[in-house]
């Protein structure tokens, strides 16, 4: 069975009924957009609880449910100049050094940096024997993601690719995944160094957004698009520890990467477990300084 769940994958039109899902989802239906939360809700035990919103009918569509804001404290974020938090709630698939240039993806399958940043040997070699970190958003997580520490904005890069899930079953069974998938990279300078946050598309996500540039849809195609931005100025894109930075529309996996030497990853992180945005994901590495973003 699982075979043929990865298999029926590579058949079904990945984009098409991405995009077909999308429009459902934006779409305002009322009553029926209202049961489908609700039918949402408890086949994913999500916690409503902690949403700003809790009553189902408040949502006009299922996208705004998926993005649904949090109360206000209800995820501290860890404080401390050295402490970098956790961008969203997840659960960690992968994590370690980049060896060769190369991530794990699971067992047996890994990919390269350069593959991850679309393409890009230069920006691939700022993580050279650095550390990386995959986090998987299931479709009960809050799908906001956040900065794990300040950061001004260098570059986003918008890589086009296919549409595979993104899931555990998945991840073991197809090469590449998440260098092949659609993605959104963003890379910001930080005082640990260099950080990239890659924000992976996934069959049936209808967008993925960014806060200082909406819904990143460039047109279809095989082309990298890239944007550099300033680091000061009124263009310039500055983000606190803990503020958000993107959000998908139906979930999916936010990849991040650091330079060598430059951080830690926390005691609590490990393959498979939950996390929760803003709890410490990582500290300052010992011996490396602090290093303020060039401008």
């Amino acid at each position: 069975m699982d075979k043929i769940k990865v298999g029926l994958q590579y058949w079904i039109p990945q984009h098409g009924l991405t995009r077909l899902v999308g429009k459902l989802a934006s779409a305002k239906a009322g009553g029926l957009t209202t049961a489908i939360i609700r039918w949402f809700i408890k086949q994913y035990n999500v916690n409503m609880d902690e949403a700003l919103h809790s009553d189902p009918k408040h949502f006009k569509t299922f996208n705004d449910f998926f993005v649904r804001e949090l109360k206000e404290g209800a995820r501290p974020i860890a404080e401390g100049d050295s402490v970098i938090s956790h961008p969203a709630d997840a659960c960690v698939s992968q994590f370690g050094p980049i060896k060769d240039g190369k991530l794990i993806q699971a067992k047996g399958h890994d990919f390269t940096a350069q593959e991850l940043l679309g393409g890009d040997s230069a920006l691939a070699e700022e993580f050279a024997e650095g550390e990386f970190a995959t986090l998987y958003l299931s479709p009960r997580d809050y799908h906001r993601v956040h900065m794990p520490c300040d950061g001004t904005l260098r570059q986003m890069i918008y890589v086009p690719g296919d549409l595979f899930s993104v899931n555990p079953l998945t991840a073991e069974n197809v090469p590449n995944l998440f260098a092949r998938n659609e993605r959104v990279v963003s890379i910001f300078d930080t005082e640990f160094g260099p950080m990239a946050q890659v924000l992976v598309g996934a069959t049936i996500v209808g967008s993925i957004e960014q806060v200082w540039a909406g819904t990143i849809t460039p047109p279809r195609g095989n082309t990298v698009y890239k944007w550099d931005y300033p680091a000061e100025g009124d263009k310039a894109v500055i983000l606190k520890k803990g503020e958000e930075m993107g959000r998908f529309k139906l979930g999916s996996t936010v990849i991040n990467l650091f330079a060598k030497d430059a951080i830690k990853f926390d005691e609590s992180m490990q393959n498979g477990q939950a996390t929760v945005m803003g709890t410490a994901y990582a500290h300052r590495a010992e011996g490396a300084t602090s290093e303020a973003p060039e401008a």
